[in-house]
């Protein structure tokens, strides 16, 4: 799918009140990073974003609001996420404990989505996640 200039879009957490939240800490310039699960890049076969890679930030409705340059992509270890990384994803968590539990909750609540029959899952330690840092380049589109 693509949306604006032929760009493919960010859609941050689910559509409803979670993206309308991410969305504004986006256009505010307090979010700068996200976080994604490897096994859904792998699952889902989607390449992992690169640096320089631009993507169209959509809202709830789809509709395009900025456009978004990817700076820099790591792929962590799920413990090994820092606080740099945890402040700037500017959802007001202070610590990486925090910001840890409620991105958890996330993934599990998409895991559950999946149904039954989807994969099975597992969250610890160990688990490779991909860090995402990003600047707004253009917008409002």
């Amino acid at each position: 799918m693509t949306t604006y200039e032929g760009l493919p879009p960010c859609q941050l957490g689910f559509p409803g009140e979670l993206r309308d939240r991410l969305v504004a800490a986006v256009l505010s310039g307090a979010k700068t990073t996200t976080t994604g699960l490897l096994e859904e890049y792998e699952r889902e076969g989607e390449p992992l974003p690169e640096p320089g890679a631009r993507v169209v930030l959509v809202d709830s409705a789809e509709q395009p609001l900025a456009v978004l340059e990817v700076t820099e992509v790591r792929v962590l270890r799920l413990a090994d996420v820092g606080l740099r990384h945890v402040l700037d994803e500017g959802e007001g968590d202070a610590t990486v404990a925090e910001w840890r539990a409620s991105h958890e909750g996330f993934w599990r609540d998409v895991e559950r989505r999946a149904g039954p029959d989807g994969p099975p899952f597992t969250l610890d330690d160990d688990t490779p996640v991909v860090t995402e840092r990003f600047r707004v380049v253009r917008g409002p589109v």
